[in-house]
């Protein structure tokens, strides 16, 4: 009785934390367990800029999940942009690697590297011209025309919400539950 009341206690707890219903946690918990191979951390199979390879146990997991929760339909507008600027800001700090409140042109092109990375028509230096290209667009936008001998020193994150001001954001960055029978369809 006691470990079944101490689990309850912990669902409840995640559930004011992250927002996720006590369904959706047992399902996200699954998940995690598949991912995991049924042990208690996901280890990152990069090594850190430390030098040592991250682990995220299964309330962190649920804590970077809960930035792609859903946006609830009984939000009102102020909620709604809050919503979306904690989604972006996990977004921002997902690009900001070294945490200092600016994405440089470095950490831009290491994040695209990394993502086209798995494209094998896509060589490196591709991948840094579209990292250069999309920087000179965020800095036309954020600072506007530059003077020639003028160094665009990064995206803030007041300019990463300009940059994505418009962007439907809500929809392209939420993660979606299937219901048990998909589910089933699914192994």
């Amino acid at each position: 009785m006691g470990a079944a009341h101490s689990a309850s206690e912990e669902v409840r707890e995640l559930v004011g934390k992250t927002g996720f219903s006590s369904d959706q946690i047992e399902q996200l918990h699954r998940r995690f367990k598949q991912l995991s191979g049924d042990q208690p951390t996901i280890r990152n199979l990069r090594k850190g800029p430390s030098g040592v390879a991250d682990e995220i146990n299964f309330e962190d997991f649920l804590t970077i999940m809960s930035y792609f929760r859903p946006i609830d339909i009984t939000m009102d507008e102020e909620q709604v942009q809050l919503c979306r600027k904690e989604k972006l800001r996990f977004l921002f700090h997902m690009y900001d690697s070294d945490s200092d409140g600016r994405i440089t042109l470095e950490e831009y092109r290491n994040v695209v590297e990394e993502l086209l990375s798995g494209n094998p028509h896509i060589e490196k230096e591709s991948a840094r011209s579209i990292a250069d290209g999309a920087m000179m667009e965020a800095a036309s936008v954020c600072v506007g025309q530059m003077e020639p001998d003028q160094v665009y020193e990064g995206i803030t994150f007041d300019d990463f919400l300009k940059i994505w001001q418009g962007i439907d954001i809500e929809t392209k960055m939420h993660v979606r539950f299937l219901n048990v029978e998909a589910m089933a369809l699914c192994h």
